[in-house]
């Protein structure tokens, strides 16, 4: 995907061997030893949960995507029980796991769309090869297709100034709604096409000119930076007193996330002389200030490196939070409500 200030993951445009992100830094921040119970809340390619288990701990593996879990099921018949697929969401993990709320040992979360699923045409992801536009990492809701043959031009330009942070998104909104009274989108390519045509490529791009208007028609067919924020609040609750929770992100959206949630919960939360009335609360996360990068070795290797940051908590003895409003502290825009499509 897309990382800040618009550089390309290669993984976009071809196929590239999945390389677990930042894998030597989530180890050394997550720690897992044997005996442990880490969540594996992207499971992927299984790279993170296969590194966890060689280390001793056992994992719970959750995946949106049929193909992943399928995948897990198939690595977890190697790992005698210590591997435990579960198909959901994982923004939904405080559902999933209700029961071992305040017992977990860690949890890990690699934001964004995988590299597998980047690289078959069928899935609709890519702006460089034909499929169907799909996009939706659980094969179910509506589908790019619906989101760019329905809403409304400010509702698109909405979506891809805020989640794609496209310039001309009103070009590229207007352009999709004019091509679609003579005849609906259903392929990748072809909205590729009209989105390129509109928004145009100046010679210092260095970036396809539907880059970001499709990763912004990812990210909110998928609810991506919702799941983020739901997830982020699920592991404050499923995490024990001591536990770890790493988090690597490839963008600055989903960074910005991360990062306000962690100030928010290693923070006391108010008392001030002059707001008497603001209650204070215990800190729920000791955290780490700056990001983590990748090393200038990882990157060479695998480009999609190049952008990603890591962000880590210990979860102290204080209880979760509750207020009416969990997700106050992601600052999520308003748009269109896709559910109702």
């Amino acid at each position: 995907m897309t990382g800040h200030g618009g550089t390309e993951d290669p993984a976009i445009g071809g196929p590239t061997r999945h390389i677990p992100v930042l894998l030597a830094e989530v180890l050394d921040h997550l720690d897992p030893k044997p005996g442990e119970i880490v969540v594996d809340g992207t499971f992927g390619a299984g790279g993170y949960s296969r590194a966890i288990l060689d280390r001793g701990a056992d994992v719970i593996a959750i995946d949106r995507d049929p193909s992943a879990i399928a995948a897990a099921r198939s690595m977890a018949e190697g790992f005698d029980g210590r591997l435990m697929p579960v198909h959901g969401r994982f923004g939904a993990m405080g559902e999933l796991l209700a029961d071992r709320a305040g017992s977990l040992d860690g949890v890990v979360l690699d934001i964004g769309v995988s590299s597998m699923q980047l690289d078959e045409a069928e899935r609709g992801f890519s702006f460089q090869k034909d499929g169907p536009l799909d996009m939706r990492m659980g094969r179910e809701g509506p589908s790019a297709a619906d989101v760019v043959n329905t809403l409304s031009v400010g509702d698109l330009a909405r979506i891809f100034n805020f989640l794609g942070e496209e310039r001309h998104a009103g070009r590229a909104a207007r352009a999709i709604v004019d091509r679609r009274a003579e005849e609906p989108f259903s392929r990748t390519l072809d909205l590729s096409r009209v989105i390129g045509k509109a928004v145009g490529r100046s010679p210092k791009d260095k970036i396809d000119p539907a880059t970001r208007s499709f990763q912004a028609l990812r990210i909110f067919v998928n609810d991506e930076l919702g799941e983020l924020a739901r997830a982020l609040v699920a592991a404050e609750t499923l995490l024990k007193p001591g536990g770890r929770l790493v988090v690597v992100s490839f963008h600055s959206l989903e960074d910005r996330i991360v990062k306000r949630f962690f100030q928010d919960r290693s923070s006391s939360g108010g008392g001030s002389r002059h707001l008497p009335d603001v209650i204070a609360v215990a800190p729920t996360f000791e955290a780490r200030n700056r990001a983590v990068g990748a090393s200038e070795a990882e990157a060479a290797v695998n480009p999609r490196a190049r952008s990603a940051k890591l962000r880590l908590g210990t979860r102290l003895e204080a209880p979760a939070r509750t207020t009416n409003d969990p997700l106050s502290f992601a600052g999520l825009p308003a748009l269109a409500d896709i559910e109702r499509l």
